[in-house]
């Protein structure tokens, strides 16, 4: 008895594996064209993406930085924050002596081994810094702005 069965099953299988093949012979295949459609936002991907990818790259980053405020210690800060505003006086002083009610033609500052100069000309500003203890120079071209009133 458990002969007959294991042959019906075995018939059963057969008629259906012929089935199937007979159904696939009468059918055609398809495929559709692949698309690469990149995941980064700065190569075109989902800019929605951008939030999650930082945040992956935040985790992963273990570079630590020599030079980070953190580093540094409480008198360091106090001293790095203390020579930043009165660059930024400094600076303020500088523009108003350029822009100010009482604009100069032309000038010189020296501030360590910092030389700040300007003229003015018919449509616009020359600043040059000069750094004395490298010998760089950076000049800054500032135009007037036209209001149209004047």
């Amino acid at each position: 008895m458990i002969m007959g069965r294991i042959v019906f099953s075995l018939r059963g299988v057969a008629f259906a594996t012929a089935a199937l093949i007979a159904c696939v012979e009468h059918t055609e295949a398809t495929a559709q064209q692949l698309v690469y459609r990149p995941v980064n936002p700065s190569f075109g991907g989902n800019p929605f993406n951008s939030s999650h990818l930082l945040g992956i790259a935040a985790a992963i980053n273990d570079f630590k930085d020599p030079n980070s405020s953190s580093s540094l210690t409480q008198g360091q800060q106090f001293a790095n924050q203390l020579q930043s505003r009165l660059l930024s006086a400094l600076s303020s002083q500088i523009t108003d002596a350029i822009f100010g009610p009482n604009a100069q033609e032309n000038g010189t500052v020296q501030f360590g081994s910092q030389t700040i100069s300007w003229v003015r000309g018919l449509s616009d500003v020359t600043v040059t810094i000069f750094d004395s203890s490298d010998g760089s120079s950076t000049t800054i071209i500032v135009p007037f702005l036209n209001l149209g009133g004047n």
